[in-house]
C-alpha cells in the first residue's frame, strides 16, 4: 500500500472533487483505495508507504494513443542521401528503410529507449503500432516483454503491409494473430493487442480479407488512414473507393478500431466514421512535420466522433503534443478563440476513453476504483491554481520534462526523477551499442 500524498491534487473526476490544494491518493494492488487531502489520508492509512510529492501537481498519468517504437533509434540520425520532396519519399528513405534493418536486438531496444523516455515524462500508458520488416516473427512479444519488465501499460499491434512483398505481409499478418492470441490466453490490464495496417495505399484488397479472416472480429484495427494525398489517389484511382468507404467495404470500421491521422478525409467519410462509432487519433507535430497537412479535428468533433491525442513518436511529450494541436488547429483556421475544449478532451477525456474500448481498467482519472496511474508534475504556480484553470496551466506551464514522479498499476517507477526499477545508465549503453549497429547498417559504415 503506498500513500502519495503532500501535493496540489487535480483528479479529473467530474463526479468528485476535482482538486484539492494538499491531497493526494493511496493506492494498493494497483487500483486507487482513497483520495483525499494529505492530513486524513496519513490518519487513515498511516501504515502506507509514504511518497511525498514534495508540493508539485499530483495528476492522472497521460496516455499516448499512437506511437511508433520503432523510430526511437532514428534520433540524431542522419541517412547519406537522404533528401525527401514529398511524403512518400520520407516513408521510403526514412522509416521503411529503418525497419528493413531492425532486427528482434533493435525491436528490444528501441521499446527499452522509448518506455524509459515515456515515464520521464509521465506517459502511462502507450499505442504501440510497430514495424520491424527485417525480423517479423515475435517482434510484438520483444515488446511485450520489455513493457512487462519495465512495467509500461501498452497496447501493441504490427503494421500489415504488401510493400516488401508477399511473404512478408504473410507474416505481418501472422504476427497480429499470434500476438492476439497470446493476450486473449493470458488476460492482463497491463497488455493489450490490436491488429495493425500500415496506410491503404500499401494493402491490397486480398490482403485486407486475410487480416479479418485471421482476426475474425476479436480486435479492433490500428491502421493509418489519409495522412497523405497518396493515400486518396491510390483508392480511388486503383479501388473506386475513398479510403474509409474502403475500410468499411472489408469490415475494418467500428467502436473498436483506431484510424490514425484522417488528415484527407472527406465529410461523407466523417460521416461514415461516425455511423460505425470508430475512433480517430489526431498526431500534430509528425503531421506538420512531415507537411501532410493539418487533420480536421474541429470537424471530427463537431461529428461527435471519439477523436484522441498521440504523438506517432515525433516527441513522447503529450503535453508539448496538446500545445501544438491547439495551436495548428487555431491556424488551419485562422481562428484564435477555438479548439481549446476539443484538444484538452482529445488528451484528458478521450485518450481514456479509448483506452476503455480496447480493455483497459479505468484510466485517466484519480478516485477510488481508477488504475493507480499518477505522475506528479513540478510546477510551481505563480498565478491562481485549480482545476478550473489546470488546462491553462498545463498549455502555457507544463512540459513532460517537469514530470518528478511517476506511478503506473500501483509501482512507483520514477521517484524524484530517478527510476527506481530500471537501471538506467546500463540501460542506455546497451541501447546505444545496438543503435550504433543500427547505423552502420543503414549507412555502411561504422558508429
Amino acid at each position: 500500500m503506498i500513500r502519495l500524498a503532500n501535493g496540489k491534487l487535480i483528479t479529473r473526476d467530474p463526479d468528485g472533487t476535482g482538486y484539492l490544494p494538499d491531497g493526494g491518493v493511496v493506492t494498493d494492488g494497483g487500483k486507487i483505495v482513497a483520495v483525499g487531502t494529505t492530513a486524513e489520508l496519513a490518519e487513515r492509512y498511516p501504515e502506507a508507504e509514504f511518497v511525498d510529492a514534495r508540493g508539485g501537481v499530483i495528476m492522472p498519468g497521460l496516455i499516448n494513443a499512437h506511437t511508433h517504437i520503432y523510430s526511437a533509434l532514428a534520433r540524431g540520425l542522419s541517412i547519406d542521401g537522404y533528401n525527401p520532396t514529398n511524403f512518400y519519399e520520407v516513408l521510403d528513405g526514412q522509416w521503411w528503410y529503418i525497419d528493413r534493418n531492425l532486427d528482434l536486438a533493435a525491436t528490444r531496444a528501441s521499446a527499452r529507449a522509448l518506455v524509459i523516455d515515456s515515464i520521464k515524462q509521465g506517459v502511462t500508458t502507450i499505442f504501440d503500432h510497430h514495424a520491424s520488416f527485417c525480423q517479423i516473427p515475435g517482434s510484438l512479444m520483444e515488446i511485450a516483454n520489455v513493457t512487462r519488465d519495465m512495467g509500461m501499460r501498452a497496447c501493441l499491434c504490427y503494421e500489415v503491409s504488401d510493400r516488401d512483398g508477399e511473404e512478408k505481409a504473410l507474416q505481418s499478418v501472422r504476427e497480429n494473430k499470434d500476438f492476439i492470441d497470446y493476450c486473449e490466453a493470458n488476460p492482463s490490464e497491463m497488455l493489450k493487442a490490436m491488429f495493425g495496417g500500415h496506410a491503404l495505399f500499401t494493402i491490397s484488397d486480398k490482403t485486407f480479407d486475410r487480416m479479418a479472416a485471421a482476426n475474425a472480429g476479436r480486435a479492433g484495427y490500428h491502421i493509418h488512414v489519409s495522412e497523405g494525398m497518396n493515400d486518396v489517389y491510390d483508392s480511388l484511382q486503383n479501388y473506386g473507393r475513398r479510403p474509409v468507404q474502403r475500410l468499411q467495404d472489408h469490415g475494418i470500421l467500428g467502436p473498436k478500431t483506431i484510424l490514425g491521422h484522417c488528415i484527407h478525409v472527406s465529410t461523407a467519410e466523417m460521416e461514415l466514421i461516425k455511423a460505425t462509432d470508430t475512433m480517430c487519433v489526431n498526431n500534430p507535430e509528425s503531421n506538420m512535420g512531415n507537411a501532410v497537412g493539418i487533420s480536421p479535428v474541429l470537424q471530427l468533433y463537431k461529428q461527435g466522433i471519439l477523436i484522441g491525442l498521440g504523438t506517432d513518436a515525433y516527441t513522447n511529450d503529450m503535453l508539448e503534443s496538446i500545445k501544438v494541436a491547439l495551436c495548428s488547429q487555431r491556424h488551419n483556421v485562422c481562428l484564435p478563440g477555438v479548439g481549446w475544449c476539443e484538444v484538452t478532451d482529445m488528451l484528458f477525456k478521450n485518450n481514456a476513453k479509448m483506452a476503455a474500448r480496447c480493455g483497459f481498467p479505468e484510466l485517466g482519472v484519480l478516485r477510488a476504483g481508477a488504475a493507480a496511474d499518477v505522475i506528479v508534475m513540478d510546477y510551481k504556480p505563480f498565478t491562481p491554481f485549480s482545476d478550473a484553470n489546470i488546462d491553462g496551466h498545463m498549455l502555457f506551464g507544463m512540459t513532460g520534462r517537469q514530470c518528478q514522479t511517476t506511478m503506473i498499476n500501483g509501482k512507483v517507477l520514477m521517484k524524484d526523477r530517478q527510476l527506481t526499477e530500471i537501471d538506467e545508465e546500463a540501460v542506455n549503453a546497451e541501447i546505444l551499442e545496438v543503435s550504433r549497429k543500427l547505423w552502420g547498417r543503414l549507412n555502411r559504415r561504422e558508429y
